[in-house]
């Protein structure tokens, strides 16, 4: 396909967003499920998207995003909704807007950090808008178009994990030990504060990865005692013990909402899934699911049916793809092979 007509296809891609996912998704009797990755290039940002086909999953795409990768300790680098997505270049201080036609994936776009804004690492998707946290700002934009909307939240602190959206407030995870609480404005962007959770001394070592559950927020402090923990829209946080022995063995440290009252994170040294249950005044750990390397991000899809994780093993990362149950239930359905990449950042589902 030359230059030309990719253009048009993308084109097209940003123009039918606001149809939704039933219209884009009409006359795709076969589509098939993606799983998109970052290679995380510090010499050049690629997104990888991985066919499931049976029960096999093998990379069907490469794209350059144009911008170099380099981010670590992060999560939510690449974000997927509604045929459109969006990922982080930390390296070049952009943001690649992504979409899909049939099974092809391709770029649709570059979006700009504000003034003074820099090292992008995590993005979130909610309410027609593009949220980006980075090491000096967390930001909004409109969705799919960019532009640059509500006020900038200033960081004081370089060590972001992750940015997540609920209705009424967005919070970013630090792995200096902080969950700062962002009011949104009534039309959904940040209005330019912040404000420190309170966390119990149980649940405050190195937070990392974060979920919604409508404006319940689950996070994972990882290194604590109670590596997982619940804060309502009021500010009052309800630590919850995870696997044991704690930290050093176990930390489940990266975290997606799953159906009903279910979470899953991704135990980086414990080689597995940790899996929770909760209501929004705390939870408890269930069990794990072993993965044979570390985890590094974990993803549910948009219908509940599929969950993905992306981990490293003896030099190489993979991708593996899960379905889930009724209750909440994984079970493997396919893994990829090496493609050379030692580690993916940020991973999303498409289906």
């Amino acid at each position: 396909m030359n230059a030309f007509s990719l253009r048009r296809l993308f084109g097209c891609l940003a123009a039918t967003a606001c149809l939704g996912s039933a219209a884009l998704h009409a006359g795709e009797p076969d589509r098939a499920v993606l799983v998109l990755t970052s290679s995380n290039s510090a010499s050049g940002n690629q997104v990888l998207a991985f066919r499931l086909d049976g029960t096999s999953l093998s990379l069907s795409q490469s794209l350059p995003t144009g911008g170099l990768g380099g981010a670590g300790g992060n999560a939510g680098i690449l974000q997927f909704k509604d045929d459109l997505g969006a990922v982080a270049n930390f390296g070049s201080g952009t943001v690649s807007r992504i979409g899909r036609y049939g099974d092809l994936v391709g770029l649709a776009g570059t979006v700009k950090l504000a003034s003074g804004c820099v090292k992008p690492d995590s993005v979130a998707l909610a309410g027609g808008h593009l949220y980006i946290v980075g090491a000096t700002c967390a930001e909004t934009h409109q969705w799919p178009f960019g532009a640059l909307e509500g006020n900038v939240v200033h960081l004081a602190d370089a060590s972001s994990a992750q940015i997540v959206v609920g209705r009424s407030w967005a919070a970013v995870t630090q792995t200096s030990g902080s969950v700062l609480r962002l009011p949104l404005q009534h039309g959904g962007a940040l209005s330019g504060t912040s404000a420190p959770l309170t966390l119990p001394e149980t649940a405050n070592d190195t937070p990392l990865g974060a979920a919604f559950w409508g404006d319940v927020l689950g996070f994972n402090p990882a290194h604590s005692a109670d590596s997982f923990a619940i804060a309502n829209a009021a500010g009052s946080v309800f630590p919850v013990p995870g696997p044991t022995p704690a930290f050093p063995s176990n930390a489940p440290c990266w975290l997606t909402k799953g159906p009903g009252n279910i979470w899953y994170s991704g135990n980086s040294p414990g080689h597995s899934i940790s899996i929770f249950f909760s209501d929004a005044q705390g939870g408890a750990f269930y069990k794990s699911v072993p993965l044979p390397g570390v985890p590094t991000d974990v993803t549910v899809s948009d219908d509940g049916k599929w969950f993905a994780v992306i981990y490293s093993s003896g030099g190489n990362g993979y991708v593996a793809l899960f379905s889930v149950d009724r209750q909440g239930d994984l079970t493997a359905v396919a893994t990829s092979s090496p493609v050379g990449v030692a580690s993916f950042s940020g991973v999303a589902i498409s289906d």
